[in-house]
Formats: C-alpha cells, sequence, structure tokens
C-alpha cells in the first residue's frame, strides 16, 4: 500500500489522499454506469417484446442464480487468488456478454431467452467479481479511513445510478441510425455499445493500480475452507442479523423491477421517464452520503439503521399509491436516502467486523443476501404484480418492509445496541470463539 499523501487530507475526503483509490473509484464509476444503461435497455427491450410483469421478473432470477450457484467459488477465489486479477477477469468476460447483447439488438432478437442467457453469463461473471470488489477495497486505503472510502464509494455507486439509467434512457431514443445507417443499430444496441466503452475503460484503469493483494488464504482447498464464509456469519449475529435485515426488507419492499410498468402503464411516460424514475432513489442516496462523508455516524448506528429501513418502507408505500410523476419521484429520493444509510452501516460492519484474510468468503455470503433481496427481489416483485397488479404487490411490499424492521430489532438486540462504527468497537461484540475460528476450521 502507497505511504498517505504529506499534505492532509481535507476533513471527510481523507480516502482520496489514496492515488489506487481514486483510480479504482473512477473505473467503478465507468463500469456501474454502463451496467445501469444496460439495466434500463434490457428491461424496456424485454418489456417492449412481450408486455409482461412476470418477464421483467425472469430479468432478475436469471442474475440472481449464478451468484446461488457459485456462492462459495466466488468468494474462495476472493481470498485464494489475487483480488485485482480475478478482477480484470471477470470483467474481460462481460466484454463478451454485451458484445452478444449488441449482436441480439442489431438483428431485433425477439428471443427473450437469448437474453437471458447472457443475462446468466452476466450473473456468473457477478459472482465472482463482487466479494473480489468489495474485499478489495481495504487493500487501497488505511484502516482508519475505512468509514470514509465506504461512504465515498457509496457516492460514487448512486452518482453512476443517478446518471446511468438516465443516460440509457436518452441513448434508447438517440437517432444513431439515421446518423449512421450502415450500423443498423438503434434502441438497446446503441446502449449496449457505451456499455462496451465503459467496461474498457475500467479495465484500462484497474491495470494501473500498484497494489497487488496477493493470495490472502494459504490452506489447502477443503469442503470447511469453502464454509468458512458461513461460518464466521453465523456465529456472528450483529453480521447475520444486518444482511437478514437488508435480505428481506429490500425482498419485500423492492419496487424497481416494476419501474417499466409504473411509467408505462401508471404515470405515462417514456424511456426518459423511466430513467428518471430509476435515477431517483440514488439523489438522495448521494445527498446521504455527502453528508456523511462531511459529518460521519458517530453514536447509535444500529438505531439509525433501523429507522432508515423503517423510512424506506414507508416511502415504498408512498410511492405505490402515487399517481403524480413529482410525487413519485420525491417518495423514490426519500426511499434511496433511507437506504443509503442502511448500506453503509452494513457495508462498515461488514469490512470491520471481519478479518481481511476472510473478506472475500464473508462478502460472497454478503453478496449472497444482497442478491436475493436485489435480482430474486425483482423476480418476487415480477410474481406479485402478475397476480395482484402492480400498485398493490408495491404497497404490501413497502408495509412487509417496515414489519421487518420491528421484528429484527427485537430478533438481534445487539445490532440494534451497534454504538461507534470502529473495528475495536464491532469486534468485541463477536463472540469469542471467533478468534479461534479459523484455527478451528483447519
Amino acid at each position: 500500500m502507497e505511504p498517505a499523501s504529506p499534505r492532509p487530507p481535507r476533513r471527510g475526503m481523507e480516502a482520496f489522499a489514496s492515488r489506487d483509490f481514486r483510480r479504482y473509484q473512477l473505473a467503478r464509476l465507468a463500469a456501474i454506469l454502463g451496467a445501469e444503461a444496460q439495466a434500463v435497455a434490457v428491461a424496456w427491450q424485454v418489456y417492449s417484446i412481450t408486455h409482461r410483469a412476470i418477464d421483467l421478473g425472469y430479468t432478475g432470477l436469471a442474475l440472481f442464480l449464478p451468484g446461488l450457484i457459485f456462492l462459495l467459488p466466488g468468494g474462495h477465489s476472493a481470498d485464494r487468488f489475487d483480488r485485482r486479477r480475478v478482477l480484470q477477469v471477470c470483467y474481460s468476460l462481460q466484454l463478451l456478454a454485451t458484445g452478444t447483447l449488441v449482436m441480439l439488438a442489431r438483428n431485433h432478437t425477439h428471443n427473450i431467452l437469448a437474453i437471458y442467457a447472457v443475462l446468466f453469463f452476466i450473473g456468473t461473471g457477478r459472482a465472482f467479481s463482487g466479494p473480489a470488489a468489495t474485499a478489495f477495497v481495504p487493500h487501497l486505503v488505511p484502516e482508519k479511513h475505512f468509514v470514509n472510502a465506504i461512504t465515498w464509494a457509496g457516492v460514487v455507486f448512486q452518482l453512476a445510478i443517478i446518471t446511468g439509467p438516465a443516460l440509457g434512457g436518452l441513448l434508447f431514443t438517440f437517432p444513431l441510425a439515421h446518423l449512421a445507417p450502415g450500423l443498423r443499430l438503434e434502441g438497446a444496441g446503441i446502449v449496449y455499445v457505451f456499455t462496451l466503452a465503459t467496461l474498457v475503460w475500467y479495465l484500462a484503469l484497474v491495470s494501473t493500480l500498484r497494489v497487488r493483494p496477493g493470495r490472502m488464504e494459504h490452506r489447502d482447498l477443503s469442503m470447511k475452507v469453502l464454509l468458512a464464509g458461513f461460518h464466521y456469519v453465523g456465529r456472528a449475529p450483529i453480521l447475520l442479523g444486518s444482511f437478514s435485515l437488508d435480505l428481506f426488507a429490500v425482498l419485500l419492499g423492492g419496487a424497481t423491477a416494476l419501474l417499466p410498468i409504473f411509467a408505462h402503464d401508471i404515470l405515462r411516460q417514456g424511456p426518459a421517464g423511466l430513467g428518471m424514475l430509476r435515477a431517483a432513489p440514488a439523489v438522495g442516496a448521494v445527498m446521504v452520503s455527502l453528508a456523511l462523508a462531511r459529518f460521519p455516524l458517530q453514536r447509535r448506528t444500529g438505531r439509525k439503521l433501523f429507522m432508515g429501513v423503517s423510512i424506506f418502507g414507508a416511502a415504498t408505500i408512498v410511492f405505490g399509491l402515487s399517481r403524480s410523476m413529482w410525487l413519485s419521484l420525491a417518495a423514490l429520493v426519500i426511499l434511496g436516502a433511507a437506504d443509503m444509510i442502511s448500506v453503509i452501516i452494513r457495508s462498515s460492519v461488514l469490512q470491520l467486523a471481519t478479518p481481511l484474510e476472510m473478506r472475500g468468503r464473508v462478502s460472497a455470503v454478503s453478496a449472497l443476501f444482497v442478491g436475493a433481496s436485489n435480482e430474486l427481489g425483482e423476480f418476487e416483485s415480477g410474481v406479485t404484480a402478475q397476480w395482484w397488479g402492480a400498485v398493490r404487490a408495491t404497497v404490501i411490499g413497502g408495509v412487509g418492509a417496515l414489519a421487518v424492521a420491528g421484528l429484527w430489532a427485537g430478533l438481534f438486540p445487539g445490532l440494534r445496541q451497534v454504538d461507534e462504527l470502529t473495528a475495536e468497537s464491532l469486534r468485541s461484540q463477536m463472540p469469542r470463539q471467533e478468534a479461534l475460528a479459523l484455527e478451528g476450521s483447519d
């Protein structure tokens, strides 16, 4: 790790003293921009082909299943191999997948099974890159700047979430086919070409990073080594509680998979309107992230976590009942702000309560929960919307998120009582036998 800059960083921007952290966040910004723009194009393309909510749900299922199938090897690879190399391989494979989407769009395919197959391949890459990316950030900054780095990583992510969907909606309607008819590209195809460019930029920047994490896990491969992440999380209530809280709150309250239906059928908007709706939660998230970077959470962070989940559920209900574009956008902004508080706290707990050599496998467990709450949540939203309608499914989901917040506050009192976000404070709450967990798994 490179030495800190001799010039003291500005308050709230300590993580940016690291050259590698700056470059890695620029790379992430590009990759997430491309992924979010691509998500808008895929959703609109699939819904334009079938006009069925359940098919939107299947897009989330296609992305989620690889994370379930490759959970153990994905987490183990992040601890066994150089995490930087894992990222390079995974994003190179995603170049191939996005290139396939370009060809499908160029041929005006109506075969949604082919689209699902490509999404499954993308999900496979994410199953390996996700744990590696999560465990990679601590190599870029000193431990005392972890929370600041996580907060700014959230800002970068949310800025891309804001810009990516809106950019995807605009590119979808860009008249490139008229400007260059020989390309035979329009709509989704243009967006996929943009995503290709962002992936190339990501790989170029990551190749310039100086940090070389190397191999963290030096034991021979065994089932105990593969399952060490589950063992650790299962015996650490603050980790299990934070992961499962996000799983059930977002699984029930997440309505992002239904945004094409709200944009098209309820709010009467086009692709640009869909991009605005997808970007709105990120607006709130960025506002909160910038505030917390300058004024970080100091005390009673556990209580603030549950408060954020409760606000998330209430905002979901308002969005589901709204018939006004502006009220819907406002509800989504509040929803995103509340969710970001939860994200920062949960990510900090994950990094600070887990030993460096275990972070790949514990991150894989976290990715399973997050993937289930997001991609599987999209499938659940599609199914319930098919049964009950988009509005009723969204409102019921918001009520469910509120119920989960109240129930989990009682089931995991240790998580509710978390005070400071420091390694010393969090690891002091871990079961004492966890200090021997790694030795005991040999």
